[in-house]
């Protein structure tokens, strides 16, 4: 089972990856690893997440 959870605009990087490290260990916790993620022209994030069960 896949899950996508899209991060609100952060245009500076420094932001979007602690955003990203931070939604990636909470959703580790609840049993979904990152798999891939994109970031749009619009400074936003599309993470994909997939059950790691």
């Amino acid at each position: 089972m896949y899950k996508t959870i899209v991060i609100e605009y952060s245009p500076k990087a420094d932001d979007m990856a602690l955003k990203v490290e931070e939604k990636a260990n909470e959703m580790l916790q609840t049993g979904y690893k990152l798999i891939t993620m994109s970031i749009t022209g619009s400074a936003k994030a599309i993470l994909v997440f997939e059950n790691k069960e």
